[in-house]
């Protein structure tokens, strides 16, 4: 399929401005919300836990005890690398005061009172946004959804409890960690996220590509929706999330080395289609899980580069 030089800046563009305002009444909301159950943000404003993206983030106390929570856009949306309006805006809220360890790739395991608090704080806060937007809020295994409006976004509640990575324990330093989350599905999962530092990875990976990391990741995710409804499966198995961390993983120069968009995606399309035995090595754009952990996995993401190959064609004549 031709595309036109034109077609991919519009695909390259982030969303707009009233896009972003209404990500960050959806947190507002949800701030407001868990205000009924004791906490309190001490009159701060909302900020970023990351400049140049749309982390918006406020920490909050409990008054009545000794809780902490913070509330964070992560995702896309966080990540300024959004291509669908529709989509909902996820929000982590997390327990900062309870916590399990991680050592290098080993981690601790849940105890018994991270497992109870994590339940606990997704019951409550079901419970809070039950009453204050009646009818429209939806508990999922990991999640619980809050409908938007023309005002707000929908909003994915996802509540968890920390982790502590300790990346440089190998070196007997627990001096420093990474902020990672812990989400106690209702399905028995127990699954381990590094939202902050993908934000963090990132926003550095855009600046290092002089801005072109976040526009071919919008490019491909926008080739993926494409393919989809054209019928192509492949583009089924794989998730936006990874072909964000996909890109992530390939050298700054494949980004620099053309202003123009069609021939960057060519590029990058060039190197994954070259280097896919690479995919097995792979880490998400958090820089600490595994990209593909399975062959399964693998074989997913090389039917989609193998079919992304022949289905993206640059209009030169454009």
């Amino acid at each position: 399929m031709k595309f036109k030089e034109s077609t991919l800046k519009l695909y390259a563009a982030p969303l707009s401005s009233t896009e972003d305002a209404k990500c960050k009444r959806a947190i507002e909301a949800i701030r407001d919300a868990l205000k009924d159950l004791g906490y309190t943000d001490d009159q701060k404003d909302i900020g970023l836990l990351e400049s140049d993206t749309l982390s918006y983030s406020i920490a909050m106390r409990n008054r009545y005890s000794t809780d902490k929570i913070t509330i964070f856009i992560q995702g896309s949306y966080a990540n300024n690398t959004c291509v669908r309006n529709e989509s909902d805006v996820d929000i982590a809220v997390v327990r900062d005061d309870i916590f399990e360890y991680a050592f290098g790739e080993k981690f601790a395991g849940s105890s018994t009172d991270q497992k109870n608090a994590a339940v606990a704080l997704k019951n409550a806060v079901e419970r809070v946004l039950r009453t204050h937007f009646p009818y429209q809020v939806h508990r999922g295994n990991k999640s619980i959804k809050v409908d938007g409006n023309t005002y707000r976004k929908n909003a994915d509640t996802v509540p968890s409890v920390a982790v502590h990575y300790y990346y440089r324990s190998h070196l007997k330093d627990y001096s420093t960690f990474w902020d990672g989350v812990v989400i106690y599905a209702d399905d028995g999962q127990i699954i381990r996220n590094f939202p902050k530092q993908h934000i963090a990875n990132g926003k550095a990976k855009n600046n290092q590509t002089k801005y072109y990391y976040k526009r071919m990741v919008r490019i491909i995710k926008k080739m993926r929706y494409l393919m989809s409804d054209l019928g192509y499966a492949c583009a089924n198995n794989v998730s936006s999330f990874g072909l964000e961390s996909l890109l992530w993983n390939l050298p700054d120069s494949c980004f620099t080395k053309w202003t123009n968009y069609g021939f960057a995606f060519e590029e990058i399309v060039d190197y994954l289609y070259k280097n896919k035995y690479m995919l097995s090595v792979y880490k998400e754009a958090n820089g600490i899980k595994q990209l593909c952990p399975t062959q399964r996995d693998v074989d997913s993401y090389v039917a989609f580069v193998d079919q992304l190959k022949s289905f993206f064609e640059y209009d030169y004549s454009s």
